[in-house]
């Protein structure tokens, strides 16, 4: 179902008011869990063979934890809530679309990015080589 913005325009797939999403922003980076500081600290500044990547930033109906909007590579975190099969529902169905609109998500327990970053490093390294 669609909705009006608040200038009137329809929103649905593919729209996210400015308001609405200013706000989804300021409390995402108010809440920011450990292992998405600790991710951002390493995909910021393009420190990543100088690839821009961005965070909470939307696409479609959906914002994401980080893109790189020029690879077309996104990377989400999940925490222990994802395992409950609500959220594995959701996640798949958020993936699928996401996928269909020529993105790569990548996921990474919140774990794996406190405990193991080197495996993240090279899980995201590995898809921003470029294919020989």
């Amino acid at each position: 179902m669609n909705s009006l913005s608040l200038d009137g325009r329809e929103q649905g797939r593919g729209y996210v008011s400015a308001k609405l999403f200013n706000r989804h922003s300021q409390t995402a980076k108010k809440n920011t869990t450990e292992a998405e500081k600790k991710l951002w600290q390493h995909l910021r500044a393009k420190q990543l063979y100088g690839y821009k990547f961005k965070r909470q930033q939307p696409i479609g109906d959906f914002v994401v934890d980080f893109v790189c909007f020029e690879k077309k590579l996104v990377a989400e975190l999940d925490g222990g809530q994802h395992a409950d099969e609500v959220h594995v529902i959701k996640d798949a169905a958020r993936t699928d679309w996401l996928q269909s609109q020529g993105f790569v998500v990548l996921r990474f327990w919140n774990h794996d990015v406190l405990q193991n970053m080197d495996g993240v490093w090279d899980v995201i390294t590995q898809h921003l080589m470029p294919e020989s």
